[in-house]
């Protein structure tokens, strides 16, 4: 992998970012927050993860034009990429002001069970986990491999956390919808 597949994997989930990051401003007022040490238990895989993800393998010859083409692979990991953040931004869409970056309650929070939220209880995590492996099949390097499974279980942590806590707060409509709806996956998990 050289610096030109970093940049690429990096553009889309730049785009992603900004959307993000703009989009932050109309979350509704928060009532309950994770705490920081749960915060930092579920931050430090992810953002290791990630820089196995996208990181080159090497500095020297990163650069190299020689090695900056794209297989059909790397084209293949790119369209998940992009299809996998546009899930993800499906999901953000439709929760709406309820979304928050961690762990979070907030005033007059809903249950939104609609849209992508009809496929997948956490659509915004499938999203981005789809977007990671189609990283790791632009990288074609087995860090790919680990980084997905870092992030997975930085994700995975996040998801034990959120669902307790609607569970708590929702209660039993919670409840039925995590029989009827799969966490992460569609008929899977």
């Amino acid at each position: 992998m050289t610096i030109y597949h970093s940049i690429a994997v990096l553009g889309p989930w730049a785009v992603w970012l900004a959307y993000w990051m703009k989009a932050s401003s109309w979350a509704k007022k928060t009532v309950r927050r994770e705490d920081r040490l749960s915060r930092t238990i579920q931050s430090i895989p992810l953002i290791v993860g990630c820089a196995l993800v996208v990181l080159p393998d090497r500095l020297a010859g990163a650069w190299s034009l020689a090695d900056a083409h794209f297989d059909s692979q790397q084209w293949i990991g790119l369209a998940i990429i992009v299809a996998g953040l546009s899930f993800s931004v499906w999901g953000r869409r439709h929760l709406g002001s309820n979304w928050s970056v961690s762990v979070t309650l907030k005033a007059d929070h809903e249950l939104v069970r609609s849209g992508p939220y009809a496929l997948v209880r956490h659509p915004i995590y499938t999203g981005c986990l789809f977007a990671i492996a189609g990283a790791a099949l632009v990288t074609e390097e087995w860090r790919g491999v680990v980084g997905f499974a870092l992030i997975f279980a930085s994700l995975a942590y996040k998801v034990r956390v959120e669902e307790q806590w609607l569970s708590e707060h929702f209660g039993d409509p919670y409840r039925t919808y995590r029989r009827e709806v799969r966490a992460l996956v569609p008929w899977v998990y």
